[in-house]
């Protein structure tokens, strides 16, 4: 095997193959066509003198020589990540790009405007901004910054609390007692599903979404009562907050990023101005 004519693109198409079990799948990874995964997988087949995959029905899996080169693959991919993220850590401009991660509720009710008032003060960083209900793997940058509502972090992780998100009832003043808007299964909320059972809500559930903000329209809208966040709730004119917040669903905001990256200066600069603005919010619990 000529070792010599591997190149970390090389890697990166069997490992990807590898993973994927699919040269369509491969593609998707690597943002290439099928046709041109193909193309690369005989080249480099051809410049090694061995086959890397048999070729089923099933798929493509990986001979012991394509295993061997997809586990050195993963093993260089680690390698290159920490080396970003140390080259990344002695960016000391004001400049460049920060993806953050947070949820679609927090954009809304919280940090679109601080995210806003940022950007105006900061022109030279562009924000790239990914919802998502679940937490990135920073660790592969597939985000740089991530403000999310946690019980317990990742370990891995750097950042700090920065405040409490306080959760209440909320209806309209003309809705029923006996109607409830619950969490669809796909949003994975278990501390709400959990309350609702104890407290006999669930059987009155018969609306569910998949969102708190479908949860909030809902509610809105007359279709029941609903557990809501009340930074996001309080601000909507058509409810009322029924009873004091559920202390059990109280939890814990987070602001996190790699340990990597916390001395670059466009995300210091950027975790002190959210953490002053959540820290001068009126909108989030007492910290």
């Amino acid at each position: 095997m000529n070792e010599q004519a591997l190149h970390w693109d090389d890697l990166r198409v069997v490992q990807a193959i590898a993973e994927a079990g699919s040269l369509s799948g491969a593609g998707r990874r690597l943002v290439a066509s099928h046709a041109t995964v193909f193309r690369r997988l005989n080249a480099i087949e051809r410049r090694l003198g061995v086959a890397l995959f048999e070729r089923s029905r099933m798929g493509y899996s990986p001979t012991p020589a394509g295993e061997d080169l997809a586990a050195t693959a993963a093993r260089v991919a680690v390698e290159v990540l920490g080396a970003e993220r140390r080259v990344a850590g002695r960016d000391l401009r004001l400049s460049g790009s920060i993806r953050v991660t947070t949820t679609d509720t927090l954009l809304m009710g919280l940090l679109s405007p601080i995210f806003a008032d940022f950007q105006r003060a900061h022109p030279d960083i562009s924000l790239e901004v990914a919802i998502s209900n679940q937490l990135f793997n920073l660790s592969q940058r597939d985000a740089d910054v991530a403000v999310r509502p946690s019980a317990s972090p990742p370990e891995h992780l750097v950042g700090r609390p920065v405040g409490r998100i306080a959760q209440a009832v909320y209806a309209r003043a003309d809705m029923a007692a006996d109607a409830w808007i619950g969490p669809d299964r796909h949003l994975g909320y278990a501390a709400l599903d959990a309350w609702m059972e104890a407290n006999g809500t669930d059987a009155s559930c018969r609306y569910r979404v998949d969102t708190m903000l479908g949860m909030l329209m809902a509610a809105r809208d007359g279709l029941g009562r609903a557990v809501l966040p009340c930074y996001l709730a309080d601000a909507e004119p058509a409810l009322m907050r029924v009873g004091e917040p559920i202390a059990e669903l109280t939890t814990e905001l987070w602001l996190l990023t790699h340990p990597d990256l916390r001395r670059v200066a466009r995300i210091r600069a950027f975790m002190a101005c959210i953490a002053q603005a959540l820290a001068d919010s009126d909108r989030l619990d007492d910290r």
